[in-house]
């Protein structure tokens, strides 16, 4: 899961629009990622090069393997999301 808080609008946008290539938003600022361990150190130095460290923050939480858990792990209260299943992509 990757949470963050960042003051500045065209930072904000950018970091989100980045994120929409790892994963899915399920609040403004908090996204559902299934990443593997290279798409992790990508995402995070790529964050890095987008964010200013004295004013933004970005939380990235390790909800542990997706497979076998689904939304059994996340506790919901109001509208919930369906994590989306990850799939392959053809390009």
């Amino acid at each position: 899961m990757v949470a963050y808080d960042i003051p500045d609008q065209k930072r904000l946008r950018n970091v989100h629009r980045k994120l929409l290539g790892y994963g899915e938003p399920i609040q403004y600022s908090v996204f559902i990622c299934d990443l593997s361990q290279t798409e992790l150190i990508t995402v995070k130095s790529q964050l890095l090069l987008l964010i200013n460290e004295n004013q933004d923050s970005i939380v990235i939480i390790d909800l542990g393997p997706v497979k076998g858990r689904g939304a059994t792990s996340i506790d919901y209260m109001g509208k919930t999301f369906e994590i989306p299943e990850r799939k392959p992509s053809i390009i």
